[in-house]
């Protein structure tokens, strides 16, 4: 889960269905979904890109646009490794640090993901 304090949005991560969730604070109204990476375990939001990564172990992190508080879609869908969910976003440094697994025969690393700003935002 994420909290999107300036827009009032709580924002949640579903593993089966893999979706995200998207709640208005203020209602308790659930105002979106969309497709999420499956077996999802971090959600991080980027509020300077508007933009939330989502990794999950089904080997890839869904990269999810805030077009405004009301609207997200799926932007990408980067491939990572199989059981690679644990993730930490560093806003200061734009970098989304993603833990790929040892496991049947992938070798075990960290693997290292610019988030650039988008023009225009």
């Amino acid at each position: 889960m994420a909290l999107d304090e300036a827009n009032h949005r709580l924002l949640v991560v579903c593993r089966k269905p893999a979706k995200l969730l998207v709640y208005d604070t203020e209602s308790d109204k659930l105002i979106a979904t969309t497709d999420a990476c499956g077996d999802a375990d971090d959600l991080w939001l980027d509020p300077a890109a508007h933009r939330i990564y989502i990794t999950g172990g089904e080997g890839c992190v869904s990269v999810i646009d805030q077009t405004d508080a009301d609207h997200y879609r799926p932007l990408a869908s980067i491939p990572t490794g199989k059981g690679a969910r644990t993730s930490l976003f560093d806003p200061k440094s734009r970098h989304l640090y993603v833990a790929v697994p040892n496991r049947n025969g992938q070798h075990p690393e960290m693997r290292i993901y610019e988030a650039p700003i988008p023009r225009g935002k």
